[in-house]
């Protein structure tokens, strides 16, 4: 299974050049114990690693009043 993991290569993120295994097998005990999945961190990510979605369209539309 490890093997096949590590086939699967490496992420480099295009603004620091890191690397990160595109595959990381963690067990149960791992979690609990802390160890997380390695990945870019906040800062590195921001607007280069994650698509956004698209700005939503919004309606002008009249809205009516309650007769309360």
């Amino acid at each position: 299974m490890e093997t096949e993991a590590a086939s699967a290569g490496f992420y480099e993120h295009k603004t620091n050049e890191q690397k990160f295994p595109r595959l990381q097998l963690r067990t149960v005990k791992e979690l609990m114990e802390g160890k997380g999945i390695e990945r870019p961190t906040t800062a590195a990510a921001s607007d280069e690693t994650y698509k956004k979605a698209p700005a939503s369209k919004k309606k002008d539309a009249d809205q009516t009043e309650l007769g309360v």
